[in-house]
């Protein structure tokens, strides 16, 4: 993923100036910054959601080049805290993760609920493969959502604040599916204010509370540096 000159905000406002990035293909990115700074706004850039200046490169093609479903099918995306209003068993909301990769009338088959049955396996979910997903936990919750995610098999993964309120449990289930995932060859972005876990991952840290956020090896030191920008007031704007 290629970022030049990237320039997003709201209003008039600018929360992104600026910022260039070359993000290797495999890596893991933990983006950093203080409520506000513009991690949810840099996102929703990257997934189509906001107009921006600048360049943004997917696999080498400018993302405003791609339609909706070429975009989906590159990128997949975890929103904060996703959430459903009706009862649905935990291995049929899992399945829908393959939806793209069939056409609009088309039935899920043995394979598809095969790969759904793997995916809550790897998350540590396959006992809870015929709950009720709205009566499960938050943490259970978000581990389901992420199996789901994992059924897209995209390139790249853009997850905004997946430990948001989870405990220390469920916050390191999350963070080593993502190393599994960059493991595999995939490359995952995400937003969180868990610097506890960090020091431990392999990848890279971006805090776009800096002046000029840039891409930093994760290293105990950096994810110290980044402690410290955050314990501090956030730079007015």
């Amino acid at each position: 993923m290629l970022i030049e000159n990237l320039v997003v905000g709201y209003a008039n406002k600018a929360l992104v100036r600026n910022l260039f990035l070359c993000v290797p293909a495999g890596a893991f990115v933990a983006v950093v910054g203080h409520n506000g700074s513009g991690k949810t706004t840099f996102f929703r850039s990257l997934t189509g959601q906001l107009p921006y200046a600048g360049s943004i490169c997917l696999l080498g093609q400018e993302i405003r080049a791609l339609s909706r479903a070429k975009l989906a099918s590159c990128l997949g995306y975890l929103p904060q805290r996703g959430s459903i209003d009706f009862s649905i068993a935990v291995r049929e909301l899992v399945v829908m993760g393959r939806y793209r990769h069939h056409g609009l009338l088309s039935a899920y088959c043995p394979t598809d609920y095969a790969l759904a049955d793997a995916a809550l396996q790897q998350v540590g979910m396959a006992h809870l493969s015929g709950r009720d997903f709205t009566q499960l936990s938050g943490g259970e919750q978000q581990l389901v959502w992420l199996a789901q995610l994992s059924l897209q098999q995209a390139p790249v993964y853009v997850l905004d604040e997946p430990t948001q309120q989870l405990d220390v449990y469920y916050r390191r289930q999350v963070f080593d599916l993502i190393q599994r995932w960059t493991r595999q060859g995939q490359t995952v972005l995400c937003s969180t204010h868990d610097l506890d876990n960090l020091p431990a991952l392999q990848g890279y840290l971006l805090n776009l509370s800096e002046p000029k956020p840039a891409l930093k090896p994760l290293t105990p030191a950096s994810v110290l540096e980044a402690r410290q920008v955050l314990e501090a007031p956030p730079l007015s704007v």
